[in-house]
C-alpha cells in the first residue's frame, strides 16, 4: 500500500525531532515559530461569543497572501458583529518594522496592538479605524493540540502546516468600542496559533473547522482535505471535553459527513449547511452536527488582491474562497445506541476552498 501524501505527525520520531512532548504542551509552543522569510507564514487567532450577543475575532498574521507567502507583510484582522445587526470587518495593513514576536511565549506587537499570554491568560488589545477590543481570555479547557499539531505533505514529508489549540476554551472578559462608545461585557473565548512553510493553496484543497460550546461540551472539529497533488487525502481533526476534561480526540474513531450540500451564489463553491462529526468510542457515541442559519461572510479570496497579482491570479483561474458562517451547534452522547443527553447552542465556523470544486 502506497505511503500517505497528507499525514497528520504522530510517531515517536516526530516529537522527537519537533522537541516536543507528547503528554504536555510548553509556553514556547505559542511564540514564534517560522523566521518571517518568503514561504512561511504565522498568525495568532481570538474569538468571542460575548454576553450582549457580540461575536469578536482577532487574527495577528504576519502574511496575508497564505497562498504564495513572501515577504513579511504584517495585517491585524479584526470583526465585530452586533445583537443589533451591524457587522465589521476591518483589514488592516502595517508595516515590517512594526512587527515583532517573542520566541519563548505569545507576545505579538503589530504597531500598537499586542497579544500577549501565557496558554492559560490572554490579553488582546486590537483597533482598526472605528472599532477596538481590550480583553482578558482566562483558559478553562487545558492547551491542547492534535498529536504534534504538524500536518505534513508530499513524500519526503517536508511541506508542513502547525496548529495549536493554546485555549480551547476559556472566559472572557473586557470591552469593545465603536466609535469611542465603550461597551464592557464578558463571554466565552478561544485562542489557537498556525504556521508553515508552504502555501496553503498548494497543499489543500478545503478545510471544514468549528469550534463551540454547548451545556458541559466544549468541542473543536476539523476536516482538511489535501489537494489533488496529495491524493485528496482527508485529515480529520476533532477534540471533545465534558466538563473542561477531555472526552476524545482520536481521529480513527471520526467519520465526517455533509449534508444539504448548495451552491453558494458568491463564490460558486459547494456548501454543507450541515456539517457531521461522529464519535465512536466503545459504547459511546458522540454526534456533533454545525448547521448554518445564516453567512457572516462569504469572500472571493482574488477580491482581496490587488494590481498585478489580482491579473495573475485570475490568469492562473485562482478562485479560492472564505466562508463563515452562523448556526446551531448541537453535541448527542449516545449509550448502547440510547440517547442519553443533547445540548444545543449557538456557534461559528468556517469554510476555506482553495481549490476548484469537485
Amino acid at each position: 500500500m502506497a505511503e500517505k501524501l497528507a499525514v497528520m505527525a504522530d510517531s515517536p520520531s516526530d516529537y522527537e525531532r519537533l522537541g516536543l512532548s507528547p503528554t504536555a504542551i510548553a509556553p514556547w509552543e505559542d511564540g514564534k515559530r517560522t523566521d518571517d522569510s518568503a514561504g512561511t507564514y504565522e498568525w495568532w487567532y481570538f474569538d468571542a461569543h460575548l454576553a450582549d450577543g457580540a461575536k469578536v475575532v482577532a487574527s495577528f498574521m504576519n502574511k496575508m497572501d497564505l497562498a504564495a507567502p513572501k515577504s513579511l507583510a504584517p495585517v491585524l484582522r479584526l470583526n465585530l458583529d452586533l445583537p443589533d445587526g451591524r457587522h465589521f470587518e476591518k483589514l488592516v495593513h502595517y508595516q515590517p518594522s512594526e512587527w515583532s514576536a517573542a520566541k519563548d511565549h505569545a507576545d505579538v506587537h503589530l504597531g500598537k496592538n499586542r497579544f500577549t499570554g501565557d496558554l492559560h491568560t490572554y490579553r488582546i488589545e486590537a483597533t482598526a479605524e472605528e472599532i477596538s477590543v481590550d480583553v482578558t481570555l482566562t483558559g478553562e479547557v487545558p492547551p491542547w493540540r492534535p498529536s504534534t499539531g504538524y500536518m505534513l505533505f508530499g513524500a519526503d514529508r517536508s511541506m508542513e502546516f502547525a496548529w495549536l489549540p493554546s485555549v480551547p476554551q476559556g472566559q472572557v472578559t473586557g470591552s469593545y468600542s465603536i466609535n469611542g462608545e465603550r461597551h464592557e461585557t464578558t463571554g466565552v473565548g478561544y485562542h489557537d496559533h498556525n504556521w508553515g512553510n508552504v502555501g496553503l493553496m498548494k497543499v489543500v484543497h478545503d478545510w471544514y473547522w468549528a469550534r463551540g460550546e454547548a451545556g458541559p461540551y466544549t468541542v473543536i472539529a476539523s476536516y482538511i482535505t489535501a489537494s489533488e497533488q496529495f491524493g485528496f487525502e482527508p485529515i480529520p481533526i476533532f477534540m471533545l471535553a465534558r466538563d473542561n476534561v477531555l472526552v476524545g480526540d482520536d481521529p480513527a474513531k471520526v467519520t465526517f459527513e455533509r449534508e444539504g450540500i448548495y451552491i453558494d451564489q458568491k463564490t460558486g463553491k459547494p456548501v454543507a449547511a450541515t456539517t457531521r462529526y461522529t464519535y465512536q468510542d466503545d459504547e459511546d457515541r458522540y454526534v456533533v452536527s454545525f448547521t448554518r442559519t445564516h453567512d457572516l461572510s462569504a469572500n472571493r479570496m482574488v477580491d482581496t488582491i490587488k494590481g498585478v497579482k489580482r491579473i495573475a491570479a485570475k490568469l492562473m483561474h485562482f478562485d479560492g474562497a472564505y466562508l463563515r458562517f452562523v448556526g446551531d451547534l448541537q453535541i448527542s452522547r449516545y449509550r448502547a445506541g440510547d440517547l442519553v443527553e443533547t445540548y444545543k447552542d449557538d456557534a461559528i465556523w468556517e469554510l476555506m476552498y482553495f481549490g476548484h470544486p469537485r
